[in-house]
């Protein structure tokens, strides 16, 4: 049987420093070296996943912004992206300007990806987000709703306090149109919501993974809110021991902490290589 192990990153393959411990990047390198199939599945942009795991060398395609773009970080190769259809992104904007939330949104045109967000109007979290990225190329500031808008958009991202983005999420979650997830922040006491058009699931693009790649079954790593799906569709799950309580329901079993490698551990003593 021919495995595909995908990690969920933030909470849980990388540490509350957002990285990959020394630990970790040894001992799956080594695995990875040994024909491991190994990738990653995470909410974060491509250059912000690879900051985070430097000095791992994955050589598979990966899965970014929840399921909304599939690429290569070997070849640089785009392997599939969603968008949201111009009527969806202005509907979905419509909700969150209602709710008084002021969202960060990613796209791209024809030139390049961008990251934008109404100057003036950042909520404490999305501040402390964009303050972190400050020296991002895709960093896109903008003055109005078109400029928010620009170009192709397949994800946005909501900061703020659990009443106000909660009232939001009570709308979108149920439109069919989308996928909203809802959750707190793995680093800070913010909560975020996060949509995408419905088709930009982890669940989806690990399944394109696994049958674009030849594989037979999937086994994945995950903590929160945004690995749920990807649980439903996979062989075996498995949550870190700081996960939330529901996610480990779900699971097949229940590993070590995100901070004491339990990621790693696991597949030094189950990968088979």
């Amino acid at each position: 049987m021919k495995t595909l192990f995908v990690s969920d990153l933030d909470g849980t393959l990388l540490t509350r420093h957002e990285a990959v411990s020394a630990y970790s990047t040894e001992h799956l390198n080594r695995l990875i070296e040994r024909g491991m199939a190994f990738t990653y599945a995470t909410a974060r942009s491509v250059g912000s996943a690879l900051r985070a795991l430097r000095g791992l060398n994955v050589r598979l395609p990966a899965i970014f912004y929840n399921g909304g773009l599939i690429f290569d970080v070997v070849t640089r190769e785009i392997l599939r992206y969603i968008v949201f259809e111009e009527e969806q992104k202005r509907y979905v904007l419509s909700v969150l300007e209602e709710h008084g939330i002021s969202p960060v949104v990613f796209g791209a045109n024809s030139e390049r990806e961008h990251l934008t967000w109404r100057v003036g109007e950042e909520s404490v979290g999305v501040k402390r987000y964009l303050e972190r990225r400050k020296d991002d190329p895709r960093m896109t500031p903008a003055h109005s709703d078109e400029e928010l808008l620009q170009g192709s958009v397949f994800y946005f991202k909501c900061i703020g306090p659990r009443g106000q983005l909660e009232s939001a999420w009570n709308i979108l979650k149920m439109d069919a149109r989308f996928i909203c997830i809802f959750h707190q922040e793995t680093y800070q006491n913010d909560f975020w919501m996060e949509i995408s058009p419905k088709e930009a699931t982890k669940a989806n693009a690990a399944r394109f993974l696994k049958e674009q790649l030849g594989f037979d079954q999937l086994v994945c790593f995950g903590d929160s809110a945004n690995d749920s799906d990807l649980f439903d569709v996979c062989d075996e799950k498995y949550a870190v021991k700081n996960a939330d309580d529901w996610l480990k329901e779900k699971a097949t079993g229940v590993i070590g902490y995100c901070e004491e490698d339990g990621v790693a551990k696991w597949l030094d003593e189950h990968a088979g290589v």
